[in-house]
């Protein structure tokens, strides 16, 4: 009679892991303003893809916890305030508080970035946490870039709100996803040109508030 080897223990890659939370914390970010966008375009009714919008960011930020046990600030701001502003939009009958919202968001985390830089602080670096190790005058410079992108998409949803059809709205807002991932690429050669020797460079969070 032979004996059987016991069974090596599968162990997990940390790195698969953290690649695989990634793509869902993504998923998760930005499946609430695709949702409402689809929903939009399929039924022309602004309350119907609210109603979407509504349930959607309840449900990532459910799934935002079960999969990391927390629910980082910048989403749980944004899934806070996208379930404000929707069940108001809901409530009036309007499409306004959806539309304004974007605005208020985009608005608060711009005086929250440079507003800390001006009182020598780096919010964005308590945000991304231990993610990225970088000296502080370059977590200021990255935190007012920051800041100056949250200012631009505030400024723009509202040219847009107040002069663009509905139907333009939802596209422009559509389009603001695309234009963060495209903005928090282009500051990764100057993380790599800050970042402490020995690390990788890592793409930094995309600066999109979410609906």
């Amino acid at each position: 009679m032979t004996d059987t080897p016991p069974q090596t223990p599968l162990v997990e890659d940390p790195q698969a892991k953290k690649k695989n939370a990634a793509w869902v914390r993504t998923a998760i970010d930005y499946g609430a303003p695709v949702a409402f966008g689809v929903a939009f375009f399929a039924t022309k009714n602004f309350q119907t893809a609210t109603w979407v919008l509504v349930a959607a960011s309840a449900l990532a930020l459910i799934l935002g916890y079960v999969v990391e046990r927390r629910v980082a600030l910048l989403p749980l701001f944004s899934g806070v305030m996208a379930l404000i502003f929707g069940t108001l939009g809901l409530v009036f009958h309007s499409d306004v508080f959806v539309k304004i919202k974007v605005t208020v968001v985009n608005a608060a985390l711009a005086l929250f970035m440079i507003g800390g830089v001006l009182t020598k602080r780096a919010p964005l670096k308590a945000l991304m946490g231990d993610a990225v190790h970088l000296p502080d005058e370059a977590w200021r410079t990255l935190t007012l870039r920051y800041g100056g992108y949250f200012a631009f998409a505030a400024v723009a949803n509202e040219i847009v709100r107040i002069t663009q059809t509905t139907d333009m709205w939802v596209k422009f807002r559509i389009g603001l996803l695309p234009l963060a991932i495209l903005f928090s690429l282009s500051q990764v050669p100057f993380m790599m040109k800050h970042i402490a020797k020995g690390e990788e460079a890592k793409t930094p969070e995309p600066p999109d508030a979410g609906f």
